[in-house]
């Protein structure tokens, strides 16, 4: 597994993360605080507070593809 933190600061952020998000074959945590949600759900993220950096867990042990695709995202 991978931990990393992302920022997510405009609704086209939060669009454009679940759009690269949910081509992953492997599960996609973002954690805030006490909440856990699946990240390839618009609806989960739009729950957290994006005023700040959120965790992401990466159930996925070679994941540089991905991570080259976000790097826009990460904190």
């Amino acid at each position: 597994m991978k931990v990393c933190n992302i920022t997510l600061n405009t609704i086209n952020d939060v669009k454009n993360f679940v759009s690269i998000v949910s081509q992953c074959p492997y599960e996609v945590d973002l954690i805030s605080d006490r909440y856990t949600i699946d990240a390839k759900s618009i609806m989960g993220i739009f729950s957290l507070d994006l005023s700040k950096p959120i965790q992401m867990n990466i159930h996925a042990d070679n994941c540089d593809e991905f991570l080259a695709r976000i790097k826009g995202f990460l904190a």
